[in-house]
């Protein structure tokens, strides 16, 4: 059987469901994966700050670039690479100079970024941020009409009883597809749904399939 390395997209689903309180075969029943993938993905991957799937993927990918497979690069070459984008030179011009590809360096570049680092800021073609309208606010993955956590009742928190189930998305690519989880909160049983677009519409429909399925199989099993 071949092994396929995790996607970003699976990344976000693990960093998700680890929120949600759900153990690593859980997670990897939910994801189609073997435990020890799993099992591997979060402790190699996991900083001081827990697991989170941007800082997972960026791991990953440095980890990559230094296996025995991966092209060597030496210290003193990134050096003087980073000196010259100090100077304000393209990628595409460095790359002609030195034994690496362009593509190589800009991945170097924002690698230094998701990890707190400025050499992006040294690209000569930076796009500006546009404003955004409606007060500034950001709307992106809300649902419309949507309740509030703060409404739900106090004794929920207790997780005595079974029946309440807390619910969440993961984002797909481009903000189009999403997948929708649900996790009873006193069993830690979860469910998941994937819907074309993050609408109120499409997701509702998805909780309420889904929880009719879970309904359906209580009912066949008491």
């Amino acid at each position: 059987m071949t092994y396929h390395h995790l996607s970003r997209e699976e990344r976000y689903q693990i960093s998700a469901l680890l929120k949600e309180g759900l153990t690593q075969a859980q997670i990897a029943l939910n994801l189609g994966r073997h435990k020890s993938t799993i099992n591997r993905e979060i402790a190699c991957n996991t900083g001081f700050r827990g697991y989170r799937s941007k800082q997972a993927d960026h791991l990953a990918t440095v980890r990559s670039e230094g296996c025995r497979n991966a092209p060597r690069i030496s210290a003193q070459v990134w050096i003087d690479l980073e000196k010259q984008l100090e100077k304000q030179f393209s990628p595409e011009r460095i790359a002609a100079s030195i034994n690496i590809s362009h593509e190589t360096i800009y991945r170097h570049i924002y690698a230094d970024k998701a990890s707190g680092g400025d050499l992006w800021r040294h690209l000569r073609c930076q796009k500006k941020r546009r404003k955004r309208y409606g007060g500034g606010r950001d709307r992106r993955g809300q649902i419309v009409d949507r309740r509030p956590i703060s409404e739900r009742p106090a004794y929920i928190e207790k997780r005595r009883q079974v029946g309440h189930w807390e619910g969440d998305t993961i984002i797909g690519a481009n903000h189009k597809q999403a997948i929708v989880s649900l996790v009873e909160r006193k069993t830690g049983y979860a469910v998941l749904a994937k819907v074309t677009q993050k609408t109120s519409d499409l997701v509702s429909s998805a909780i309420i399939r889904r929880l009719k399925g879970v309904a359906a199989l209580v009912k066949t099993i008491t």
